[in-house]
């Protein structure tokens, strides 16, 4: 009974803990459309293409083994907690990677117009092979035992 209490206050902890870095990750996304709207001046942040798409490969791919590490906790939880997880950590994290393009100078977003979208992409794409490449279990019972 113990550890039933534990659990569930360890799983309230990490819900909370969620709650705030959703809630950061939420402003970086605002922060970034008040960049690109041009209600505030971005600061110049001159970083090269190779940079920028290495963040965002390096982010995509932490974000994606965090993810995997989250839902191994919600293996008993209904698909929509675990669908609500996977918009959490999959759309939320990457206003990060919009924030870091749109702090360019404006002379920097007009040379490369799309090389936000494929910032973007390079995130999608390392966030997604960690969360392909998890272990699954079968439907109807535990996992089974690796043949040799």
């Amino acid at each position: 009974m113990a550890g039933r209490a534990s659990s569930a206050r360890g799983d309230r902890l990490l819900l909370r803990t969620e709650s705030v870095v959703g809630g950061f990750f939420l402003a970086t996304w605002v922060v970034a459309g008040l960049y690109v709207a041009g209600w505030l001046e971005p600061p110049g942040l001159a970083l090269s293409f190779y940079g920028l798409f290495s963040f965002a490969g390096a982010f995509g791919w932490v974000m994606g083994n965090l993810l995997v590490l989250r839902r191994r906790s919600l293996a008993g939880a209904l698909p929509a907690v675990r669908r609500r997880f996977l918009a959490l950590y999959l759309l939320l994290p990457a206003g990060l990677v919009a924030l870091v393009r749109a702090m360019a100078p404006v002379e920097l977003r007009r040379a490369a117009p799309l090389a936000g979208l494929l910032a973007l992409s390079i995130y999608l794409v390392f966030f997604f092979v960690p969360w392909s490449l998890r272990p699954r279990t079968p439907r109807g019972g535990p996992p089974r035992a690796p043949r040799r």
